[in-house]
């Protein structure tokens, strides 16, 4: 019995797996030498010819910086477009935007 419910459960989990094969997320906390702790977190997926992902950084301070991204490409003409956001612990932005071809 034990088995059996074993079985479905790893059956259960690679479909959920397998229709989120695309998409990620990611979390992480480090310990300074002094006791500073820092967090980040991000995620992202793609969907078609489109992917995107954000994210955020916390400083021991407690001051954070979000970033996002969006990659567009063209099968056709083998090129993608890329636009970058990042966002400073005061509200100022930087933005990027690229294009690369194959």
């Amino acid at each position: 019995m034990k088995s059996l419910i074993l079985a479905a459960s790893i059956g259960m989990l690679s479909l959920a797996t397998a229709a989120d094969a695309n998409a990620w997320t990611r979390n992480s906390s480090t310990t300074g030498p002094y006791g500073g702790v820092v967090h980040s977190s991000g995620s992202g997926g793609c969907r078609g010819y489109t992917c995107s992902s954000s994210g955020s950084y916390t400083n021991a301070y407690g001051k954070t910086v979000t970033r996002s991204s969006q990659t567009v490409c063209d099968p056709a003409t083998q090129t993608c477009n890329r636009s970058a956001t990042v966002t400073g612990p005061y509200g100022g932005q930087v933005r990027r935007n690229s294009t690369f071809s194959r």
